[in-house]
């Protein structure tokens, strides 16, 4: 059996081949752009970690920033390595989450994916508030509306992501090449400097470095080493997102983890070397990337281009976010463990409503935390590490079932790696428990329990809709058509024309009151629908309450009593107003009978909307 494909050249003279969407996807520069940013704003926080542990040790102790760094490094190396193979392995998406459905279970499976979804969340609330912490910190004056700037930051990522992943590529490509240019840029200029051109920047702040310390032990290492893994957070997002690229897909994704990993491993150790060659010290309200700024460009123009580049990308590397989840999110819900909403697919190739649960969601986390980095910093970075072992592990027992070729290297680095991010989440979540993360550890039994709970609920509606089986041969049934009616007019003669359309049987039900009023809308009703005369038979609901939807839906349980062989329907007109402010104007009767209807009885209930010339 041959398959046909349409190439361009296939497609006649005059006509545009079709959009298969390849446009609205990623290349690898653009992926890079879209998926790596919070990876490349973590050179801002991730230094500055590792220096402020090593602090407690004094002087001494920050000769360890290099050792340290080379081996974040190392695990960042092994890292893209295992996730260039996740890449190949599982191209539809999902990261962790995929390689421990196939290979782990669906319990460890769900474990990943509650990580990475509260690693998502988190991150655009803390990239939002640190970005919006950095122009606070140069427009003191602003300090007071970081609330309001973190939910404009946050509205403005939404509303590009929700235009397309591409066009968040092409919004955010430009201040990322800046941002990274500017790190090489500093790092090359500070190789040449013997010493720092200015210290302006530190000079007057409190320096945090220990007193009297001479040692260095392995425990302060392994929590330097756990502190600095926060600049890995991010590494994982282009696994997750496959789908969101160009074919080949898996080529580009790989290319786009390589250069995330070269160019994010560079700059964390160049930054390093900056630091033992001007032996930095952390101060308080000072970071150490402004420092090394000041101690390369010195304090001019160029210090202020890093500054400000900085806090952008760090505003902006929640992209990283909303390019990941909504795909996760659409896994999930192809396994019936998220609403199966978050699986459609809007133009330009985006998951909307993923992107727009992502938004609602972060704007309450800034909420709760007032647009303050520091309630969120340490919830921040367990969950991806978590990510990051069911991953390696996973890939460990997919080379075992594979066995190709070099396999056993392959598992071994693999169980390397997953070792070395194991230890690092035990050791964040110890370190970080009082400071918030045991919020984490609450939280993720939680969204684990939540995703089974919509999975069973998947399951009891499939097994009573009999997905899977073949069903009983569709058989005609008796049917009656009800119409809710309180006047004659033309939609009355609109909804009983299409009722005489649709069923065998159609009745006219009206609702009446015991009020005077009532009975004389009544009356008349009745007189002039006598004088009408539609073939149509007008049934009087009596309600001792003012009451709408109620009685109909009694009386079709009465109907369904009665008659348990028909088929009822209840046909509901409405008017559709020509402007949309109108529709402000209209009663709302149809959705209040609609929704008792739906409540209390098995009917099927159409809304005829009848447009208004």
């Amino acid at each position: 059996m041959s398959v046909l494909t349409t190439r361009p050249s296939d497609v006649p003279a005059g006509e545009e081949p079709p959009d298969t969407g390849e446009r609205h996807r990623l290349t690898a520069v653009t992926g890079l752009a879209a998926l790596s940013l919070d990876a490349m704003a973590s050179v801002a926080y991730g230094p500055e970690a590792i220096v402020l542990v090593l602090a407690a040790a004094g002087a001494h102790g920050l000769g360890f920033t290099m050792p340290v760094t080379l081996a974040i490094a190392g695990l960042l190396a092994v890292l893209v390595a295992s996730y260039r193979q996740v890449i190949a392995a599982f191209p539809d998406g999902g990261g962790s989450y995929a390689v421990a459905r196939t290979h782990l279970g669906a319990r460890i499976s769900l474990v990943a994916a509650a990580s990475l979804v509260l690693d998502y969340v988190l991150n655009v609330a803390v990239a939002v508030t640190a970005g919006v912490a950095a122009l606070t910190s140069a427009f003191p004056g602003l300090y007071d509306d970081r609330l309001w700037l973190c939910l404009a930051v946050l509205a403005l990522i939404t509303g590009v992501n929700l235009r397309g992943i591409v066009e968040s590529a092409r919004a955010f490509i430009v201040p990322t090449v800046v941002f990274v240019g500017s790190i090489f840029v500093l790092i090359a200029v500070g190789l040449f400097r013997s010493h720092p051109v200015s210290t302006v920047t530190a000079a007057g702040h409190a320096s945090v470095l220990a007193d009297n310390a001479t040692s260095v032990g392995a425990l302060l290492l392994l929590k330097a080493f756990a502190s600095g893994c926060a600049a890995l957070t991010g590494v994982e997002a282009i696994a997750n997102a496959v789908p969101s690229f160009r074919t080949p897909r898996v080529k580009r994704a790989q290319r786009a983890e390589v250069a995330l990993g070269a160019v994010l491993g560079l700059m964390l150790v160049g930054l390093s070397v900056l630091i033992g060659r001007f032996h930095l010290q952390p101060v308080e309200g000072v970071t150490v990337l402004a420092q090394l700024a000041d101690a390369s460009f010195g304090h001019n123009g160029a210090f202020y281009v890093i500054q400000f580049a900085t806090m952008i990308l760090l505003a902006l590397s929640a992209n990283t976010s909303f390019g990941g989840l909504p795909v996760l999110l659409k896994l999930l819900a192809r396994d019936n463990y998220a609403p199966h909403v978050f699986a459609l697919k809007a133009d330009r190739q985006v998951h909307r409503h993923g992107v727009l649960a992502l938004a609602v969601v972060s704007a309450a986390l800034l909420v709760f935390s007032g647009g303050d980095t520091n309630t969120l910093v340490p919830l921040f970075a367990v969950g991806v590490f978590v990510g990051f072992t069911v991953a390696q592990v996973g890939m460990v027992k997919h080379w075992r079932l594979e066995r190709g070729r070099g396999w056993r290297g392959k598992a071994l680095l693999n169980g390397f790696g997953a070792l070395l991010t194991g230890v690092a989440a035990v050791v964040v979540t110890l370190e970080k428990f009082a400071a918030g993360a045991w919020l984490v550890v609450i939280a993720l039994p939680l969204i684990v329990a939540a995703f089974e709970t919509v999975h069973r609920a998947y399951g009891r509606i499939g097994e009573r809709l009999g997905l899977g089986r073949i069903p009983e041969v569709p058989h005609r049934e008796r049917s009656l058509v009800l119409v809710p009616v309180s006047t004659l007019s033309r939609l009355t003669s609109e909804a009983l024309t299409a009722a005489s359309s649709l069923g065998d049987e159609v009745r006219a039900v009206t609702v009446c009151c015991p009020d005077p009023e009532d009975r004389a809308a009544l009356y008349t009703l009745e007189r002039s629908w006598a004088a009408w005369d539609p073939g149509v038979p007008l049934v009087r609901l009596s309600c001792r309450r003012r009451s709408l939807g109620r009685p109909i839906a009694a009386y079709v349980r009465e109907v369904t009593a009665a008659e348990p062989d028909t088929r009822v329907t209840v046909l509901i007109p409405e008017t559709e107003p020509e402007r949309l402010w109108q529709r402000l104007l209209q009663n709302q009767r149809g959705a209040v009978v609609a929704h008792a209807v739906r409540r209390e009885t098995d009917a099927v209930i159409c809304r005829l909307r009848f447009r208004l010339p």
